[in-house]
């Protein structure tokens, strides 16, 4: 049975930092793309970064880059997502998600397999 389960997430004032964590079990991590979505109040899930199974590659939404950075460790089945710079619009439940093998080029939620509960992220202006 495959789980992902995110923690981290909580309340920051704008310009502020948190680090969301992923905890996976259940999958072959260390050959699955990675992926955090997120989804806010009235808005659809939207991809906010991918990274490839080996961590060489990683993509970025447009929205969050240059602020958040995607890594993985292969040994504790973990992903990350660091998060700075933070600004109210990026308030939203974020979300871990899977797929396994090589291919990890899309931001489509419906390429994922797997995905955790979500964590809450609000940032205050």
């Amino acid at each position: 049975q495959v789980q992902l389960r995110e923690s981290g997430g909580g309340s920051v004032q704008a310009g502020g930092s948190l680090r969301l964590s992923c905890v996976a079990s259940g999958l072959p991590f260390s050959t699955s793309c990675m992926a955090w979505f997120r989804q806010s109040p009235g808005k659809e899930r939207e991809g906010v970064a991918t990274i490839y199974p080996r961590g060489l590659v990683a993509m970025y939404a447009d929205p969050v880059k240059g602020r958040f950075s995607v890594d993985r460790d292969n040994v504790r089945n973990t992903l990350y997502l660091d998060m700075a710079s933070l600004k109210p619009e990026d308030t939203a439940v974020y979300y871990c998600a899977a797929r396994a093998g090589d291919a990890c080029d899309s931001f489509e939620p419906g390429f994922f397999t797997y995905w955790g509960q979500g964590t809450q992220v609000t940032v205050s202006s």
